[in-house]
């Protein structure tokens, strides 16, 4: 944010496009945001914010990412190959009319990802690998739909899962749903961020550092970066409108991560331990935080 972005006639039109002057809209936000800013704080830019418009489209895209989700956890079970999983995604999502977003995304050659165990994410759905009893898996899906994007994951146990495994999964989505808690108007990622981390670390996890969560909705991956290892005050400004993922990826043992060098996108612990991961997609409201997709 910038001072010239601010210097808008009080009884201007405002610039978000209500239709209503500067000083009944967005002149009061603005404010906020530049004093952050003077503070030293990152601030959003107002590209990245979310119309009332647009976050509207975007849910209809995310109606289709959940339902993904909802049919995976009908059909999941041991013996299942992984690319039944991208079956089903494909079908439910073209069949609602969208597009599966991680599909050839930057070479990535499957319409969503699978990772298993020692896999932190990007796990190919390949044909010749079935799921055996006792094993987590986290599937992750992305959808287009008219151009807005959505994104969530769910993590899934296979048979009779070990009460270690099932602990780190039953973690991770307690340290996910701690960093909700803490997205409100006006506060910071880091504040979201400091209850994440806290709580893994509390039960004896790490909380992997390369790979986070990230704005979205007109893009597949917009700004902010988010990262689970920041604290309290620290970050972006969680002004209203602001859009992103809470994804921590939280590992059993060591947070040291490897990408195969073969394919260059399956990502796994460093230990050879199980990973665990969650996520959702949350606005930023005045009132508190609404998620988007889950």
């Amino acid at each position: 944010m910038t001072v010239k972005q601010i210097k808008i006639g009080r009884n201007d039109p405002c610039w978000c496009g209500s239709g209503k002057k500067y000083k009944q809209c967005h002149e009061a936000f603005d404010k906020k945001i530049y004093s952050a800013a003077l503070e030293g704080h990152t601030v959003p830019s107002r590209e990245i914010l979310k119309t009332p418009e647009q976050v509207e489209m975007i849910k209809k895209s995310a109606v289709i990412n959940v339902a993904c989700l909802d049919a995976i956890a009908e059909e999941i079970k041991e013996g299942m190959k992984l690319s039944k999983i991208n079956d089903i995604v494909n079908e439910v999502t073209r069949s609602m009319g969208g597009i599966p977003a991680p599909l050839n995304y930057e070479g990535y050659p499957y319409s969503v990802c699978t990772s298993v165990n020692d896999q932190v994410c990007h796990g190919f759905p390949w044909d010749d690998v079935y799921l055996e009893d006792g094993d987590i898996v986290n599937c992750d899906c992305s959808t287009i739909l008219d151009g807005y994007f959505s994104d969530s994951s769910r993590m899934f146990m296979i048979g009779n899962v070990s009460d270690e495994a099932r602990k780190l999964v039953e973690v991770t989505k307690e340290a996910m749903m701690k960093g909700l808690d803490e997205v409100k108007p006006w506060g910071f990622l880091g504040d979201m961020a400091e209850a994440v981390h806290t709580h893994a670390e509390a039960n004896g996890y790490s909380v992997v550092r390369e790979i986070g969560g990230h704005g979205i909705g007109l893009e597949f991956h917009e700004e902010p970066w988010v990262g689970y290892l920041s604290n309290r005050g620290e970050d972006m400004l969680m002004a209203p409108g602001l859009m992103f993922t809470i994804e921590p990826m939280i590992n059993m043992g060591t947070s040291q991560i490897y990408t195969d060098k073969e394919n260059g996108w399956e990502v796994y612990t460093m230990d050879g331990k199980p990973s665990a991961q969650w996520e959702i997609q949350v606005l930023v409201t005045e009132t508190g935080h609404e998620v988007i997709s889950w």
